[in-house]
């Protein structure tokens, strides 16, 4: 007796049941990657007003017009310091997030390719005489997703390493040109 259909409903059912815990997954870290974000965000709104009062209060403390321009150019720097220091962080939580996906997504295809050659194996068992042919290019096919999945995952993990090296050098210009105009700033003010 052949038993296609029965070795077919339990590769749908297991390749669904892996299905839902790759969703299930990816669900789990896009949460842990919004409550960084939240987190973050809501510190740094902390910080922002915090720092604000304290500057306020600083420039109406001022006791002329060359104090308070003083005081508002020492401010240049460490702002673009904490506004670099926030898009490093949410670098970094994009950059986690997306990896946690493409380690379930590794992971989970990892199991369904395994399932599908298993599933594949088991049937060609039974195959009658003369589908050989049909074996092998079913084989082949097989073959080529996954080196196709491969090439895939290797272009998209350059891509990644690329997109944040230009990141960090661009925070680190910027955080040149940010020193550079903070001290400009501080000796125009001290002029």
């Amino acid at each position: 007796m052949f038993a296609f259909p029965e070795q077919f409903s339990n590769a749908t059912k297991s390749n669904l049941e892996s299905q839902f815990a790759m969703l299930s997954a990816l669900t789990s870290k896009t949460f842990e990657g919004m409550e960084k974000l939240v987190d973050l965000n809501i510190s740094t709104a902390k910080a922002a007003i915090e720092n604000s009062s304290a500057t306020a209060r600083q420039l109406l403390g001022a006791k002329d017009a060359q104090e308070f321009f003083a005081l508002s150019a020492s401010q240049a720097q460490p702002n673009a310091e904490k506004a670099l220091s926030y898009g490093r962080q949410l670098a970094t939580i994009a950059s986690d997030t997306g990896a946690e996906f493409s380690r379930a997504a590794e992971s989970q295809f990892a199991e369904v390719n395994r399932k599908v050659i298993s599933l594949v194996d088991e049937v060609t068992k039974n195959a009658p005489a003369g589908s050989e042919t049909y074996v092998s290019a079913i084989k082949t096919v097989i073959s080529n997703a996954n080196a196709g999945y491969e090439q895939f995952s290797k272009t998209t993990k350059q891509a990644v390493e690329a997109i944040e090296s230009n990141l960090n050098a661009a925070v680190s210009q910027f955080t040149q040109a940010s020193r550079q105009a903070g001290a400009a700033a501080n000796s125009a003010a001290a002029a």
